[in-house]
């Protein structure tokens, strides 16, 4: 092999080293999964910390943390190690998948709707190694090095690519005790009159016929997740626009009530997204078919968000 190319690959492995090490946040850890011997794990770290001139980690009998060097680091070289990954697949399109798939995905459905998938992911590719981040805040996929981010609701406009997975429908609800003591809206501008309990300061948009009603609601009360909301709209602080997944139960027993049903919320859906570029990594064509295959299933329909 040419003296440079073996230099290269020694590299690749050492930038692929580091990314586990930080990811799992000490040596032992990151010598299991890769599956290597922790001295060949120390080995590495070394030789990319001389090479670089920078402590990348500092190590204690716990594990390993970032230095300031390390996490600047880091996001390059998550980036480096993936576009190898990519480059690989290129070469091999119809090779077993390997390296990282690292996955953005909602609290909200992420562990019930999605996780499945990405199990069922993990186990027809035993060489390709998963890491998924659950979180309701919008991750910033080339900053924090994500390969996709599986977001659910109303997509705001961005450069990212999007690929939609499955329709969402939801709708705005009320308890009995907060009908009982402020009334129901019946349109939309009657809703500046009530608490609305929101994800941040969103809006809300509506369908009325053919055209489209939006509004900007106020109130007191915010969770970035929407059981929360429904917990919240249970106790009768406001008006909750939920994912039917999370209220059919509450509405069948009568604790919630939709409201303002002559204008309904325009259907919402579930996207993968992934940053521009030419081609899509198979890894994330794959996800995405998988994806669609799960969330479409009779049992495993989101059928969610407003």
């Amino acid at each position: 092999m040419c003296p440079c190319l073996r230099n290269a690959i020694l590299e690749i492995e050492d930038f692929r080293t580091f990314v586990e090490v930080a990811d799992a946040g000490g040596v032992s850890q990151a010598s299991r999964r890769l599956g290597i011997a922790k001295s060949i794990v120390s080995r590495r770290l070394l030789r990319l910390e001389a090479e670089l001139g920078v402590q990348l980690l500092t190590r204690t009998t716990r594990g390993a943390t970032l230095t300031e060097a390390g996490a600047a680091f880091q996001r390059h070289a998550v980036r480096i190690t993936a576009e190898v990954d990519l480059a690989r697949e290129t070469i091999l399109p119809e090779g077993e998948l390997r390296g990282q798939l690292r996955v953005s995905a909602p609290l909200t459905f992420g562990p019930t709707h999605f996780a499945p998938a990405l199990a069922e992911m993990a186990r027809r590719h035993p060489q390709l190694s998963i890491r998924t981040c659950y979180t309701d805040r919008f991750v910033d996929l080339v900053a924090e090095g994500f390969d996709c981010a599986i977001r659910v609701g109303y997509l705001p406009d961005s450069n990212l690519i999007a690929r939609r997975i499955a329709p969402i429908l939801g709708k705005l609800v009320a308890s009995p005790a907060y009908i009982a003591a402020h009334g129901a809206p019946e349109t939309p501008d009657d809703l500046v009159r009530h608490e609305a309990l929101m994800q941040g300061t969103e809006t809300w948009s509506f369908l009325d016929g053919d055209k489209m009603v939006t509004v900007r609601p106020q109130g007191r009360f915010k969770a970035d997740n929407a059981a929360a909301l429904v917990e919240a709209c249970l106790a009768g602080v406001g008006l909750a626009r939920v994912p039917d997944y999370y209220i059919d139960e509450h509405v069948a027993a009568g604790a919630l009530t939709p409201v303002m049903t002559r204008y309904p919320s325009p259907p919402a859906a579930a996207y993968i997204l992934r940053a521009p570029g030419q081609h899509p990594a198979r890894k994330i064509r794959l996800l995405t078919e998988l994806l669609i295959e799960y969330c479409n299933q009779p049992k495993r329909r989101l059928g969610a968000a407003g």
